[in-house]
């Protein structure tokens, strides 16, 4: 490569950045559809992103390799909780191996391992995603403390709501220099409503769900974040108002056989439909009527995009970033977090009301397509990219090697 500047592997503008994305594994999950928003929309003239899983593989990983990208994993899934040493060791040897100018790492534990070795390796560019500040709550202390160190080594966050900017600022006292926040976004060539009636028809038909009915849906990992149990304790009080309305959740997770043990006590099990894994979501989204959502807290939740993008009205939780997404009455209801009546009331009012029902959906689409559009959200990271791939270079020319006390 000739013209490279020895030790920070960059050079003029005709040579390709490399880029790798580590993630925690690349199973269903938003962070994973931001990876591939980044990878599919990047710049290829200007950019060569690779992809390593830390453990597994999954649904995203066939996706990523279906476009020719390079992608690792680095134990398989069953080991995941055990090989943490070899894990390390594995994304070490990868990083000596390769002369990456960025590393960029999304979700917790991806972000823990990686950085510290990509700052050992003084990878040019250090970025992390922030996909929600409560997912901390799984974690340990120490594995907190670690998140926040590894923040400090990264040279920029992006942060997909303010209110995680607000946490990282009050909780990690990070500058605010140091965080930008790019909210997620939709893939609008896959989520767009195809078809009219007859796509609407067989989507329905496909996952076995009546034409007759009307179907709220909810999707999401089936995890305490998510609040499943409340979902269902609505959907007893919208059943026993609306008996044309038929439930269906998309999603797996660890508290799928609590949930499907409530649906048979509270006596909707008939009404209520465990889809588990879907893969083509834009099919589930065109048979739906009504997203419903109803976590304890969120990011910038992609479903509720999605939906968007679909047409699909929505009724969420008004929490963190969904707050941010949507604007009561106009493009969306929102509803106080845990408030059951008030989230039975406002299904069976955009239910029962036609007239409503468009005008959300009119209105969720427009700003779908306007705000939260992959390819402008990418321009946006790629922005901050080259913002401090040029720190890295005006620091080579002055005789100084990229670190932290030079951003």
């Amino acid at each position: 490569m000739g013209g490279q500047k020895e030790g920070l592997g960059l050079t003029s503008n005709t040579r390709k950045y490399r880029i790798l994305h580590v993630i925690d594994h690349l199973g269903s999950g938003g962070a994973q559809e931001a990876v591939c928003q980044l990878v599919k929309y990047g710049q290829k003239e200007r950019f060569q992103p690779e992809v390593v899983a830390l453990h597994g593989f999954g649904h995203y990983w066939e996706v990523l390799r279906s476009w020719g990208v390079p992608v690792h994993s680095l134990v398989p899934q069953n080991f995941a909780r055990t090989a943490i040493p070899f894990i390390f060791l594995r994304l070490w040897r990868l990083l000596a191996r390769h002369r990456y100018d960025i590393v960029h790492t999304h979700l917790i534990g991806a972000n823990v391992l990686a950085a510290p070795l990509a700052a050992l390796y003084r990878v040019p560019v250090r970025f992390t995603h922030d996909q929600t500040h409560d997912d901390v709550r799984d974690c340990s202390f120490v594995h907190r403390r670690l998140d926040t160190l590894a923040n400090r080594l990264n040279h920029h966050i992006i942060a997909v709501s303010s209110s995680i900017r607000t946490f990282l600022l009050q909780k990690e006292l990070l500058p605010a220099s140091k965080i930008s926040v790019i909210y997620n976004s939709v893939d609008l060539d896959r989520f767009s409503p195809k078809g009219g009636p007859e796509a609407w028809a067989q989507a329905r038909q496909k996952l076995g769900l009546p034409a007759e009915a009307l179907i709220v849906g909810g999707v999401g990992r089936l995890h305490y974040q998510k609040n499943f149990p409340l979902f269902l304790e609505v959907a007893t009080g919208v059943c026993s108002r609306l008996p044309q309305v038929i439930f269906v959740i998309a999603g797996e997770g660890p508290e799928r056989a609590l949930l499907e043990e409530m649906s048979r006590k509270l006596g909707v099990a008939d009404r209520v439909r465990f889809l588990g894994f879907v893969k083509e979501m834009p099919e589930l989204y065109q048979s739906l009527d009504l997203l419903l959502l109803t976590s304890h807290f969120e990011g910038t939740p992609l479903t509720v995009l999605e939906a968007m993008a679909m047409g699909v009205p929505v009724v969420a939780s008004r929490v963190d970033g969904v707050e941010e997404v949507l604007e009561d009455s106009r493009d969306g209801i929102l509803v106080a977090p845990g408030r059951r009546d008030l989230f039975i009331e406002g299904i069976c009012r955009v239910l029962q009301d036609r007239h409503l029902w468009q005008r959300l959906s009119r209105a969720a689409q427009e700003k779908a397509r306007q705000c939260y559009s992959a390819e402008a959200m990418v321009r946006q990271v790629e922005a901050l990219y080259f913002k401090y791939l040029e720190k890295g270079r005006a620091s080579a020319y002055g005789g100084q090697a990229l670190c932290l006390g030079n951003v």
